[in-house]
């Protein structure tokens, strides 16, 4: 069983470096562009459009993976102050409730940026003539991923006994007041 769990951890631990080496290239891809457009005003008053356009894609980009990677690390933005204060049973409720709200909302996104790409399927970028669809079809990858690890999430969540749930420590409330 130790032989499976170490192939599958090093098989996470490819996967997030290759995630993290995609992520870098968008991202040294988008600053390449703009610096290069940049100097090209600066020394020649003269910019190149399709790098102005090429640098917006991949800013969509870096912005949709760079959620996926928030889910994946669970280092987005949450308000877990009530969360925090609970324990057991209570706790558990509250985070089964909680990802199944996310689950909701994120079903919708996954919908409505589905709806999204199809709608732009016959549209086209003026500098670069890139299919529009290829660009947004980031917002339906994102509420796919997220979804598929919220439902892991919940697995988990389901699975773990309600004992294991504990109230977080040194949480005072009368602090917040000040």
């Amino acid at each position: 069983m130790s032989e499976v769990s170490s192939v599958r951890n090093k098989a996470n631990q490819a996967g997030a470096v290759a995630f993290q080496i995609f992520c870098a290239c968008i991202f040294l891809g988008m600053i390449g562009l703009v610096f290069l457009n940049a100097v090209l005003r600066y020394c020649f008053n003269s910019g190149y459009p399709p790098s102005e356009e090429w640098a917006r894609f991949l800013f969509i980009y870096i912005t949709f993976f760079g959620a996926i990677e928030a889910f994946y690390r669970k280092k987005h933005i949450a308000v877990e102050i009530v969360v925090d204060m609970l324990h057991g049973s209570c706790r558990k409720v509250v985070n089964i409730i909680a990802i199944l709200l996310t689950l909701f909302a994120l079903v919708i996104l996954l919908h409505g940026g589905i709806a999204y790409v199809m709608m732009t399927l016959d549209t086209y970028a003026i500098a670069t003539y890139v299919n529009m669809s290829i660009i947004n079809a980031t917002l339906p990858i994102m509420a796919a991923a997220a979804i598929i690890l919220q439902v892991r999430d919940l697995i988990t969540v389901i699975r773990t006994p309600a004992s294991e749930f504990k109230k977080v420590e040194g949480i005072d409330l009368s602090e917040l007041q000040h």
